[in-house]
């Protein structure tokens, strides 16, 4: 599968209909201000893996086999310290462009993957509406632009189902099809099968045909993808990296990494599942700045788990759903090299979890506020955000 594009409840594959290279209409195309990029840590992170709570005794009683030794940590302040997985990130520490927010998540409990993260995504509790944040803020921000929103990876996220258009495809390579003089025929013959035409999805047909986007000045940047991960979090960074360098009026990319549902062998901390997680996260991260050149100033970046896990280490060496959980913030805007939120402590008990201190929306809303023109009540309804303090305004 190549690129789609989707409006509302219809969904229009490109491949086989057109190239978008040929379709293009430059004039509609416009550079973004800022850009807001979304990594979804698939599965559930362990954020008391990747942010350590090192003075917390609790943490050390309940996770015998899998805790991360202190003399490990980076980055360490009094209460905290990074993963020693996360070093690729420390450059980006150390110039005050990465900070995490810590106790983040739902305000409610909700231990269901797929369940918790719809809910994340559409962040509008109570609300039948199927619209997520990310495509009511690019729907505020008001740009022109054909491609306002990008989803690169296997589908589209609940956190872009609405009425603005935005694009989905898993490489460069695959959404931009090889063009002849027959597909040239097929558009002409297309637009007019579907002008005047009352069918109940011509409207979806006309708007596809008049979207689709020029990734050619995409393909034609410098390729670096060498410098990323072979992962797919990798391959997918390093292609949002060309398509933002080609300035084609992107304002929020997702992301997804994973798998990170560690249930069983979440590993030591010089090896194992975390750990390979943590380095190819920290990578992937640290080469897209490096990629994005003199854009990285108008990029943030976040990373969001629908959950996190329990403070206990299950049976088998890993560890259970849970609640509260950490956010990343890098780049444009973000008042770095420091943790936030309010920490709540540790409980070494069965069912003990990292209580939510700071609704994950509060930490979103502060970045759309910061970031873009959008109105946080109407990218988040009904939601009065807490001050965090981890961003900056443009």
């Amino acid at each position: 599968m190549g690129a789609t594009t989707m409006f509302g409840s219809a969904v229009v594959t490109m491949d086989g209909l057109t190239n978008p290279a040929l379709a293009a209409t430059t004039s509609r195309t416009k550079p973004a201000t800022s850009v807001i990029v979304l990594i979804s840590l698939r599965g559930a992170a362990d954020g008391l893996s990747l942010v350590v709570p090192h003075a917390e005794a609790a943490y050390y009683a309940g996770r015998p086999g899998i805790a991360v030794p202190a003399t490990s940590l980076l980055a360490a302040d009094a209460t905290f310290g990074l993963h020693p997985g996360l070093a690729p990130l420390l450059p980006l520490w150390t110039a005050g462009k990465l900070a995490a927010v810590h106790a983040t998540g739902l305000p409610v409990a909700n231990r269901s993957h797929f369940s918790a993260m719809e809910e994340i995504e559409d962040a509008d509790p109570g609300s039948s509406a199927r619209v997520g944040w990310l495509n009511r803020m690019i729907g505020a921000v008001g740009s022109s632009s054909n491609l306002k929103g990008l989803a690169v990876g296997s589908g589209m996220p609940s956190s872009f189902l609405g009425p603005e258009p935005v694009m989905s495809f898993r490489t460069l390579e695959t959404a931009n099809v090889a063009g002849d003089d027959a597909s040239h025929e097929r558009i002409r013959a297309l637009r007019a099968v579907w002008t005047g035409s009352k069918s109940p999805v011509a409207d979806a047909f006309r708007t596809a045909l008049d979207s689709v986007v020029d990734l050619t000045p995409a393909t034609e940047q410098p390729n670096h993808a060498a410098a990323y991960p072979t992962s797919d979090l990798g391959k997918a960074l390093s292609a949002v990296a060309r398509t933002l360098r080609a300035d084609l009026g992107v304002s929020a990319v997702t992301v997804d990494s994973g798998n990170w549902d560690m249930h069983v062998g979440l590993g030591k901390p010089d090896a194992g599942w975390m750990l390979r997680n943590a380095t190819d996260l920290a990578s992937s991260i640290a080469a897209f700045f490096d990629d994005l050149g003199p854009v990285a100033d108008k990029v943030t970046l976040v990373t969001l788990s629908e959950f996190g896990r329990r403070v206990q280490q299950n049976g088998t060496s890993g560890l259970d759903h849970g609640w509260g959980n950490v956010m990343f913030l890098a780049g444009a805007g973000v008042k770095g090299g420091k943790y936030y939120g309010t920490w709540p402590g540790l409980q070494n008990t069965l069912d003990a979890d990292v209580q939510v201190t700071t609704d994950y929306r509060s930490v979103l809303a502060e970045v759309v506020a910061a970031r873009t023109t959008a109105s946080t009540a109407t990218v988040f309804p009904g939601f009065s955000p807490e001050t965090v303090g981890v961003m900056t305004s443009l």
